[in-house]
């Protein structure tokens, strides 16, 4: 496989530079991962987010008013070190505290944990969630995995926005409460994920094969199936999430479908359109629909739905309003 590069040891930082060329109202700050706002309002909570590259556009992709304040990549399905985080935490602070959304993995917890512990220890009042959207499960236990995937750019926006419309520190703490636990994703792949400069895929798939509940860093799902059809692998991610939810007709509901890197655009939309028609057909009223790619994972052909019923109307109106963010 030809992947366009210069240097596989300089990915990192030549895709960064790219981005800070290609959209000027962002900056970066060198060999530390972090992409942040040119031209933050003092007024507004700042909100950081990060993790490994290989997700794009997240989180950098979601960096602009009225979403995040900064963005912190680290290596290839590798989180940023808690040191760049705590740089990340000290250029964006502007006395009123710092807000952080973690996605529920590992090692991302350890770093972005010590990075708050140091910003507490230099008086920066700190405060975060944890996005813990994905509901596959392990196959040797069958527990969910609560790992953070695409769901974390709902918390983006929604709490991106609020801070906008001037919510404290606390309110955002809040807020990400109420609504994290309302978001749940499930995915589906068609072709696995392969690191860049390796030839074998993080995991196997036959020709005509599929795996549900895989995650975004390329460990395989619970159950792997011959493909039928779109319309197939739609019911059964709706029907996941709806024994997850237990619905009732007219509930209303918020629905982003994640491309995961590789899927064509023609496919994404036929696998939207079929989500759709069986939610229609479940009595569920679609309030806010959102299809592209958010969340991926490297060069991993599959989709992913992420749903959220609507508890709060200022939920949906946050997710209405206009970002700067260029992902979005």
């Amino acid at each position: 496989m030809v992947n366009i590069v210069n240097d596989m040891s300089l990915i990192g930082q030549q895709m960064l530079d790219g981005v800070v060329t290609s959209y000027p109202h962002l900056a970066q700050m060198d060999k530390t991962g972090i992409i942040y706002q040119k031209h933050q309002d003092d007024q507004i909570i700042p909100i950081i987010s990060g993790g490994g590259s290989g997700h794009e556009p997240a989180h950098f992709g979601f960096v602009g008013r009225g979403m995040l304040t900064a963005a912190v990549s680290g290596p290839i399905f590798v989180p940023p070190k808690a040191k760049h985080i705590f740089q990340a935490i000290q250029t964006v602070n502007r006395g009123k505290g710092v807000f952080l959304i973690i996605k529920n993995f590992e090692a991302d917890l350890k770093e972005f944990h010590q990075a708050i512990q140091e910003a507490n220890q230099a008086g920066i009042s700190t405060k975060y969630v944890i996005s813990h959207d994905d509901i596959s499960v392990d196959t040797y236990n069958f527990h969910m995995r609560h790992r953070g995937v695409a769901g974390t750019i709902l918390l983006h926006k929604i709490l991106g926005q609020a801070a906008v419309q001037g919510a404290s520190l606390d309110q955002l703490e809040d807020l990400a409460l109420e609504l994290s636990v309302h978001i749940h994703t499930l995915a589906v792949a068609t072709r696995p994920a392969t690191i860049p400069g390796q030839d074998t895929p993080l995991f196997q798939l036959g020709p005509q094969e599929i795996s549900f509940g895989i995650g975004i860093h390329g460990e395989p799902g619970y159950r792997t199936v011959n493909f039928v059809s779109s319309e197939r692998l739609a019911n059964e991610l709706v029907n996941k999430l709806k024994m997850k939810f237990r619905w009732q007709d007219g509930d209303e509901y918020i629905v982003l479908i994640n491309n995961l890197g590789a899927t064509p655009l023609m496919e994404q939309l036929i696998f939207t359109n079929d989500v759709m028609r069986l939610l229609e057909l479940e009595g569920i009223k679609v309030n806010f629909l959102k299809t592209g790619k958010y969340m991926t994972s490297l060069d991993m052909a599959g989709l992913s739905l992420t749903m959220c019923p609507i508890k709060n109307q200022l939920w949906l109106d946050y997710l209405q309003a206009p970002t700067q963010a260029f992902a979005w």
